[in-house]
């Protein structure tokens, strides 16, 4: 901005500078010698000062460095006004003035380089020049060409169309003069043509091929030209395709020749080579099959590699190098083949209605239930065929078809086929082995429960075997004692090793007479139990008889003869008492399986055995006693549990009672050492009167005996 005003002020003018008067023009215009140029110009403001809208505007461009009151202007649009005779006819003003004040330049010329500047005139007070806006000329050598397009092939007898063009920026510049020159055609019709562009129809013969083909721009002034040679590609189909093979990285391709098999092994280094012959250098491509693995540009070399540095055996198959351009195609294939030892050994194992359960690989564990039927398939790759065999325990078995021995049929599991089998994979580059472990998996299988009177308890113990190893537990009554646990009355101990399971159960309190113990074992295939009734209880009493003593719940409608057996009683123990004979120690229990009768004497004062034969009165259903265990109360009405699903129903009878010191009697008994301490009691029915009438439901025994 400051340097147009010192400008304004060293070169003068009409006046010194007035910013009411504003131009914008491009500073810098650069053309090459003999080609046009626009320099756009435009007026921003002048002052509105003795002139109207009627009133007519002229403009000129000066040279820098020049009177515009004496020199003459380089365009203008002010008639009757001269121009410079350099610049006429090629300097031309364009627009109405009204805002643009652009020009054009048409061949320009070297001595034109210079600096110009616009003066407008409108009226008696504006007559302005525009020193401080100026815009540099620049008149470079000439280096244009004229484009050449053609195709990039020319198809041999076939007429085409090449177009020469020069390019020129506007309209209103002058073409050059187009011609073409060659050996590929005749000079007819090709001669000098003024304009932008020149087209020549050409129909190309092989021997054209690589001939140089021209076309000149010459322009107005003699000598000034400029020229675009290229040279003629006349194409064909690819031919002569070869596929060549290099062994190692360094080794230099060698032709495979017409053998259409190629063997590597695998791992092994391969390069392929593919070359041909063609115009335009023709799109290279390998293939596998029918899958594209790389491709080459027609700009690229015109060969194509496809490099394998480590075979696979997936990379066998019909390779297929391909050569295509426009004019047409070659192809070669060759069938490379993988050879390698089994790998990827695998079994699939089905059911036998071929219902694929899984794959399996190598130290696979697989369950199957007792009884059940499997197929085992074993597979692999290999090249060549590996031959399959299926072993047990250092033994070959017996293929279950002749035809594909690796399949393998088992048609009913049992447990002694636990254990592992191998398959086997063998071909002369390697062999391979893959192990599966068969376990053998089955319900619970369950041994007891076995139970006896112990150290003044009831002692009883169980076991199951299955796979996967059972959970054994206890049900007393309704009640469930499960795991371990241990109080006062009840102690359960569990453990497992293999496929065993093992429960104890030890009972220290009394139980109510008919009450149902069960041993259960259960695992994920099944579940198995068996049953226990405490004590006997065919017609119905209510008896308790264990370590903590024996109580008889008769009720208040006892018979008569409850009466006497108390009678006789009392009557035996003061005998007893009188004679202050001692009591015996107490006797120790009996070995299991022993008959407790046999250790009976006449020096027993403690009660040994108690045996009671439950009778059907309707006491039998109102007893008093509550059971004393852990477990939960037995059902109301008194009778043993119904057998569950899968249980075993065992009768369970005492064959050994406890001591003396878990007997519980009326106090007297307590303090006096001779009572009775032993009976037999005897119910063996009802009186036949009861039998007759509602009256005899309410007796509860038939005959008491005393031993």
């Amino acid at each position: 901005m400051f340097l147009p005003l010192l400008l304004a002020v060293l070169w003068g003018g009409s006046g010194a500078w007035n910013p009411s008067f504003q131009l914008k023009v491009q500073e810098l215009v650069s053309v090459q010698e003999g080609l046009c140029v626009a320099v756009p110009c435009s007026i921003i403001s002048y002052p509105r000062r003795q002139w109207t809208d009627s009133t007519p505007a002229y403009g000129s461009w000066y040279k820098d460095l020049t009177d515009t009151d004496v020199d003459l202007p380089v365009a203008t649009n002010k008639p009757n006004q001269e121009v410079q005779t350099d610049t006429q006819g090629r300097f031309q003003l364009l627009g109405n003035l009204s805002r643009s004040c652009s020009l054009l330049i048409r061949d320009a010329h070297t001595e034109d380089s210079a600096a110009y500047f616009f003066r407008l005139e409108r009226g008696p007070y504006v007559r302005y020049n525009f020193k401080e806006y100026k815009f540099h000329l620049e008149v470079t050598a000439l280096t244009q060409k004229p484009e050449i397009y053609m195709p990039e092939t020319l198809e041999p007898g076939r007429q085409q169309t090449l177009i020469c063009v020069f390019h020129g920026r506007f309209e209103d510049c002058p073409g050059p003069s187009l011609s073409w020159t060659g050996a590929a055609f005749s000079s007819d019709g090709a001669g000098p043509r003024a304009s932008h562009f020149s087209a020549l129809r050409l129909t190309p013969t092989p021997r054209d091929h690589g001939t140089e083909l021209t076309c000149r721009a010459d322009f107005s002034r003699k000598g000034l030209s400029t020229e675009n040679t290229v040279r003629l590609n006349v194409g064909y189909a690819p031919r002569n395709l070869v596929i060549s093979v290099s062994w190692s990285n360094v080794s230099a391709p060698e032709p495979q020749g017409d053998s259409p098999r190629l063997e590597a092994q695998k791992g092994q280094f391969l390069r392929l080579h593919c070359t041909a012959e063609s115009v335009p250098p023709a799109t290279l491509s390998w293939a596998l099959e029918d899958r594209v693995l790389s491709w080459s540009h027609p700009s690229d070399s015109r060969t194509l590699e496809l490099v394998l540095p480590g075979v696979k055996a997936e990379d066998a198959g019909r390779y297929t190098c391909r050569a295509e351009n426009r004019f047409g195609s070659e192809g070669r294939s060759l069938e490379l083949s993988v050879q390698y030892a089994p790998e990827n050994l695998r079994v699939t194992v089905s059911q036998a209605n071929r219902t694929v359960l899984e794959n399996f690989g190598n130290g696979t564990s697989i369950l199957a239930l007792e009884g059940q039927s499997l197929r085992l398939l074993c597979v692999t790759h290999s090249n060549p065929p590996a031959r399959l065999s299926w072993t047990r325990a250092g033994q070959t078995l017996t293929p279950s078809q002749l035809a594909d021995p690796g399949l393998l049929e088992l048609p009913q599991i049992q447990t002694e086929q636990d254990g592992e089998f191998t398959c086997r994979a063998q071909n002369a580059l390697g062999s391979q082995n893959l192990s599966l472990s068969l376990s053998v998996v089955y319900p619970p299988q369950l041994l007891g429960p076995s139970c006896s009177w112990e150290d003044g308890g009831l002692h009883c113990s169980c076991s199951s075997r299955a796979r996967p190893a059972p959970s054994l537990r206890w049900r007393l009554g309704e009640g469930l004692l499960d795991g371990n646990l241990s109080n006062a009355s009840v102690k359960v101990t569990s453990s497992s090793a293999g496929p065993w399971a093992n429960s104890s159960l030890r009972l220290g309190e009394g139980l109510s007479s008919g009450l149902s113990l069960s041993c259960e074992a259960q695992n994920i295939h099944g579940a198995q139990s068996a049953t226990v009734l405490l004590p006997p209880d065919e017609k119905g009493l209510v008896s308790k008889a264990f370590t903590s003593g024996i109580f008889l719940g008769i009720g208040l409608t006892t018979l008569l003869s409850l009466c006497l057996v108390l009678i006789l009683v009392k009557t035996l123990r003061k005998r007893w008492t009188q004679t202050d004979v001692p009591a015996p120690a107490p006797a120790p229990a009996p070995a299991p399986g022993e008959n407790p009768r046999s250790r009976i004497s006449r020096r027993n004062t403690i009660l040994d055995y108690i045996n009671v034969i439950p009778s059907t009165g309707p006491l039998a259903q109102k007893r008093n006693a509550k059971p004393r265990g852990p477990s939960q109360a037995p059902p109301p009405d008194g009778h043993s549990l119904e057998p569950r699903k899968n249980q075993k129903e065992l009768h369970f009878v005492p064959h050994s009672c406890p001591g003396p010191k878990s007997f519980t009697q009326a106090p007297e008994s307590e303090n006096n050492p001779g009572e009775l301490h032993y009976a037999v009691l005897n119910f063996p029915g009802p009186r036949p009167w009861e039998s007759q009438g509602p009256t005899a439901s309410h007796s509860e025994y038939a005959a008491v005996q005393f031993h």
